[in-house]
């Protein structure tokens, strides 16, 4: 049986985990709380605290490497509060230990953040130049290259759009205030298609690559966030005419094409 390392069981790597070992990988999985374990224990998947600093690492991380061929990186970086540290040289801190491991194939979630609100206006695809504007963006793109760059294992790049799914709507905070850009396309992914994705690159063996992931659907904000406070039995959200930033559809067709996904979820 082989098995997979999974570095975060969250929102995405808690479901993606048990997805895995019903396809019979043994999964290896870490939290960052002592308190998470007992829900890792009771899905099956061998439990590991381990808690990422710049210049420390708390936990066994050279248990929670050994004996698997994969490690999926799924840990956003927390740039957002006044004790924000340094995601980049978290990931350089941990990388020696993958290096003494045996992995060799990596997958790590990144964002469509890391082309930024001016990088271009249209049809956005992997060959589009990087300008990341937010502080979260920029150590993205940065720990894409690091990864990219390193000989002892192949990493493919997921830069997934916004992420939808159980628990996780921007509906709810949407109607609590006044939004702009109405006409804005969307780009978003269902938690589903991400799993069903990562699963096909581990199934296909596709490493060394970076993927666009977002639904090939992009309705506009008023358009979608209006049916879907109906659905939420919400108010209705309220827009403006205002534009504040470029127009961007990010084009997910090489994941399709490489990988011959369909998109499971429609975002209508």
């Amino acid at each position: 049986m082989k098995q997979i390392s999974i570095l975060g069981c969250g929102w995405l790597g808690l479901p993606l985990a048990k997805a895995l070992l019903d396809k019979e990988f043994a999964i290896k999985g870490s939290t960052t709380s002592d308190e998470k374990r007992s829900i890792l224990e009771k899905a099956s998947i061998k439990p590991f605290v381990i808690d990422l600093g710049t210049e420390a690492i708390q936990g066994d991380v050279h248990s929670f490497l050994e004996g698997s061929e994969i490690l999926i990186i799924d840990i956003p970086p927390k740039l957002r509060k006044e004790n924000s540290e340094s995601f980049i040289d978290k990931i350089k801190l941990f990388v020696p230990f993958i290096e003494e491991s045996g992995v060799t194939k990596v997958i790590f979630v990144s964002s469509t953040s890391v082309y930024g609100k001016s990088s271009a206006e249209g049809e956005v695809t992997e060959n589009t130049l990087l300008e990341p504007e937010t502080e979260s963006g920029k150590q993205l793109v940065e720990t894409e290259e690091f990864l990219h760059s390193n000989t002892k294992f192949k990493t493919t790049v997921l830069r997934f759009g916004g992420l939808i799914g159980p628990d996780r709507h921007p509906i709810t905070s949407l109607v609590k205030k006044v939004n702009t850009d109405a006409n804005a396309p969307l780009n978003l992914i269902d938690q589903k298609d991400c799993i069903a994705i990562i699963s096909e690159i581990i199934k296909q063996d596709c490493w060394g690559e970076t993927f666009n992931a977002a639904s090939p659907m992009h309705p506009t904000k008023k358009e979608y966030y209006s049916k879907k406070a109906v659905e939420f039995n919400l108010p209705e959200p309220q827009f403006t005419s205002e534009k504040t930033m470029t127009y961007k559809i990010v084009s997910s067709a090489k994941l399709e094409h490489i990988l011959n996904y369909t998109f499971q979820v429609a975002i209508t």
